[in-house]
């Protein structure tokens, strides 16, 4: 496919420019080369087994032996190939980093290699979107109209468009969530809108409208007049739920400014939303950020000054148990300050275990991996801030070959 080539041919062009450390994947292929022309593989290997042996190999590697000779093209691009592939251990996920408000293009950030690659995003113009990810699968929403929705995959350039979805056209707070079977390769999206009810600040309507890719059919779940809280922009699905945090109109209380509303996809009961699955936050947040971590609800946050809490003095990971959080982690202090001037709001994406942090006011990236306990910087993303109120931000997603929006295995060219 034309989109699929280009990126890979996008990539084989970076071996030529002279970009040290942050070159895209022609080191990799030199070693496969080297390798080859000291032991001729493809005299030795059966194709079976050839394709066991790539299908253990980095996202980053399997693409650039695809370039190494016709059969291993064949192999790569084969759906036997790709069969194996997704039944093979799940790489880390990487992280895409925008350098440009204006086009959707940035540097996606391997942490098996400790590289950045540079990608431009298929379906989208500019990086002004809601984004969101889920084995594979990213879901991109135009944050001006909310009515235009693309499901794509980032490494093949598969891209589907959706429906416009039900419900208020022009929300004032909408959050967008996806969750992909990683069995059937269906997925559903749901997007939570809120809008304040006229000449009323305490209240607000909010609905939730989620799309089924096996029905293809979008369904309004709920609708809701709210007072005292409205919706935001942060929302996930674990196993079935749909969480979203909530924001106070009202004042009050530093540690009541914040709240989890969670959702049942599959009951979708139809009233009393705030009422029945109210869940207070652990501490006075300037932020939040919610992820999927292997099934298990993540937040990640900021955690405020006690005398001012709209001020950030750290960051703290905290998973859900039943409807108790447990803190996992805070940031040390030598890490925080290594953002330099961190602003009380920031970028956090994660999956499998792995959780990536981003300040919006530079183009640095630190990431957590929360099985082991440990943070550590990326490599310096290749890109430089020209002015001072030049903002960066990101997602991240996982990157595999496999998984197509159309729901089965893909097949690339």
């Amino acid at each position: 496919m034309e989109g699929e080539a280009s990126w890979i041919n996008h990539c084989l062009d970076d071996r030529r420019r002279d970009i040290g450390d942050f070159g895209s994947f022609s080191e990799i292929r030199e070693e496969v080369n080297k390798e080859v022309a000291t032991v001729s593989v493809d005299l030795i290997l059966p194709n079976d087994l050839l394709e066991r042996i790539l299908a253990y190999l980095p996202i980053a590697s399997i693409l650039r032996a695809g370039s190494v000779c016709k059969r291993w093209h064949e192999i790569v691009s084969s759906k036997r190939f790709l069969w194996n592939k997704s039944h093979v251990l799940s790489q880390k996920p990487w992280y895409f980093m925008f350098t440009s408000s204006d086009e959707p293009v940035g540097y996606a950030y391997d942490p098996i290699f400790r590289k950045w690659y540079s990608i431009e995003l298929p379906c989208i113009n500019t990086s002004n979107w809601f984004i969101t990810s889920s084995s594979g699968l990213v879901c991109f929403m135009h944050s001006d109209s909310r009515s235009e929705l693309y499901v794509c995959n980032p490494i093949t350039k598969r891209c589907k468009r959706l429906e416009e979805p039900p419900g208020l056209k022009f929300s004032d707070y909408s959050a967008l969530a996806i969750s992909v079977n990683r069995i059937s390769h269906h997925y559903t999206i749901s997007i939570v809108k809120s809008k304040q009810v006229p000449g009323n600040f305490f209240q607000w309507d909010l609905s939730i409208h989620i799309y089924d890719s096996e029905t293809m059919i979008w369904v309004t779940a709920l609708t809701e007049v709210v007072t005292g809280w409205r919706a935001g922009d942060e929302s996930v699905i674990c196993d079935g739920v749909l969480y979203f945090l909530i924001y106070s109109t009202g004042g009050g209380a530093p540690e009541n400014r914040h709240g989890l509303i969670m959702y049942n996809l599959l009951s979708r009961s139809s009233h009393g939303l705030l009422i029945r699955s109210f869940i207070p936050v652990p501490c006075p947040l300037t932020c939040g950020r919610l992820m999927n971590l292997k099934g298990k609800l993540v937040m990640v946050g900021g955690i405020g000054k006690h005398d001012r809490p709209d001020i950030i003095k750290g960051i703290g990971i905290w998973v859900l148990n039943g409807k108790e959080w447990q803190e996992v982690a805070r940031m040390p202090h030598k890490f925080f300050q290594g953002f330099g001037e961190f602003d009380d709001v920031f970028a956090s994406s994660g999956t499998d275990d792995l959780i990536y942090i981003q300040s919006y006011g530079a183009p640095h990236l630190l990431g957590f991996d929360i099985n082991l306990k440990q943070w550590k910087w990326s490599q310096k993303c290749p890109v430089v801030k020209r002015f001072p109120l030049q903002l960066f931000t990101g997602f991240c997603f996982e990157p595999r070959l496999e998984i197509a929006p159309f729901g089965g295995i893909d097949k690339f060219d």
